[in-house]
């Protein structure tokens, strides 16, 4: 059987059902696939061959007794590192976490294991989930399928990577700051961050607890909207979720419903520093849109100058608390550490010295600093108040449009090694998609890499859009 590219969930489902193909046959095919690209993409920390197979079978059974089955049964997919699988590794890209194997499922897949989705493996990411390149990961460096000498982009570039080298069908990833939608935008596909409670957080490996947020990378919107439904709802363990319902539209959008909607044009993301490629695939997209019969409207959004800022105070802060966990007892311990120590002290000072990365340290640090005595109120108390102020924009401009369309990165991916040794010229990659993300609100990546931000819980808005563009794209 040839490699299967370019499918998307709803091919998978309709040709396992016409059988021309088991879903062990795809998993097998999927696998060969990848043991010969992953060689120069790096996209996969770890494989589960076995745990693949056997959930394919069970699909390949309820097929052979004429058993109704799930839209996302036998679909393979790809999983971020940092989301826990019960008896596999979770790395979060880091050393500290080299050891450590997982000792339940994450909500979500759970979720995705009660409707039969394949499981191929973790994908690499930057370390726990602190970059905009996959270049901060321990232990490889992800390339972009499109151009093996630049990055896929960051911190969820394993999982994009995957699904745009038709190495998997579908991934999960994360998203704090832009994680999801810039390597989404980077490698060409569809990347959705869902409202901020939308999906469950239990069973992921904690950054910034009040911004990560789990979701969909694939082929199609249709399809980010097919994982979103799988994995969305309250769970028990995560007091931030919440229970929405989205109704029939998130899968099937009306076009006479969706040309309704008016789109937000910022002001304040279209004032130059866009690159000539960006800019000129922007103004192609409005231009699409505008032919399905869509309305646009300039709009203000003035505190987002203050985003990135706001940003990199409240995120250290909540990686310094979340991050002490790791300390050498509570996980699994790092060996050569482990038999070289003799004081609690020790453990400590060397775990983490050793343990993290440059970027991990550099946050641990400014973060412990922000919320040190004396400087509470001057940085992290102020940065809340400035969050408060970018969520009362989207408010306001929510009052005039339905949807917001921006850029998702001033650029397109850049060069490996390019920017690794710049922090804040990787910081400024995210500078289009964190203001949504301060104000928890849902925003998906559509190739050729423009933005749309909705309201909160009406991520049927903006995959709906999508649906509708990619048919006249």
């Amino acid at each position: 059987m040839k490699h299967l590219h370019n499918l998307t969930i709803k091919q998978v489902h309709n040709d396992l059902l016409d059988k021309k193909y088991t879903a062990l046959e795809l998993a097998q095919n999927c696998f060969k696939w990848i043991e010969t690209e992953d060689k120069k993409i790096d996209a996969f920390l770890n494989l589960d061959k076995e745990a693949a197979y056997s959930q394919a079978e069970k699909t390949d059974l309820l097929i052979a007794q004429n058993k109704p089955i799930d839209m996302l049964a036998g679909v393979p997919m790809a999983i971020k590192d940092n989301i826990l699988i019960e008896g596999q590794p979770a790395t979060a890209g880091s050393k500290i976490l080299e050891n450590y194997k997982a000792v339940y499922d994450a909500t979500v897949i759970k979720k995705l294991k009660s409707v039969g989705a394949v499981f191929l493996g973790k994908t690499n990411l930057d370390e726990f989930a602190m970059g905009s390149s996959t270049e901060n990961s321990a232990f490889k460096k992800t390339k972009n399928p499109r151009d093996l000498s630049r990055v896929p982009g960051g911190s969820s570039g394993g999982s994009a990577a995957a699904v745009a080298a038709n190495m998997a069908v579908a991934a999960l990833g994360t998203d704090t700051g832009g994680s999801i939608r810039l390597p989404a935008a980077f490698c060409n596909i569809v990347g959705l961050c869902p409202t901020y409670g939308a999906v469950s957080r239990y069973g992921v490996i904690a950054m910034a607890s009040s911004l990560d947020q789990v979701g969909p990378l694939t082929k199609t919107a249709e399809d980010a909207a097919w994982v979103f439904k799988a994995i969305l709802g309250h769970d028990s363990y995560d007091a931030t979720s919440a229970s929405v319902d989205y109704g029939e539209e998130l899968i099937n959008p009306r076009l006479e419903n969706i040309k309704k909607l008016t789109i937000g044009l910022p002001d304040e993301y279209f004032t130059g520093g866009l690159s000539e490629e960006v800019e000129k695939n922007i103004n192609l997209a409005i231009e699409k849109l505008k032919g399905l019969g869509l309305k646009f409207k300039k709009i203000s959004l003035p505190h987002t100058k203050y985003a990135l800022s706001c940003y990199y105070i409240i995120v250290p802060a909540e990686v310094s608390a979340n991050l002490a966990r790791y300390d050498g007892i509570r996980y699994a311990a790092i060996p050569e550490i482990e038999n070289s120590t003799k004081t609690l002290k020790e453990i400590y000072f060397k775990t983490r010295s050793r343990g993290f990365g440059p970027e991990a340290k550099r946050r641990i640090i400014l973060g412990a600093f922000v919320l040190s005595s004396g400087y509470y109120d001057a940085y992290y108390t102020k940065a809340q108040k400035v969050r408060s102020l970018i969520k009362k924009d989207f408010d306001e401009a929510f009052k005039k449009v339905d949807v917001i369309l921006t850029p998702v990165s001033p650029t397109g991916p850049f060069k490996i090694g390019e920017k690794i040794d710049d922090p804040m010229s990787l910081y400024l990659a995210d500078i289009f998609t964190i203001p949504s993300k301060l104000a928890g609100l849902p925003a998906v990546s559509i190739p050729p890499g423009f933005q749309l931000i909705g309201r909160h819980w009406r991520e049927q808005d903006i995959l709906g859009i999508g649906q509708f563009f990619e048919k006249i794209a």
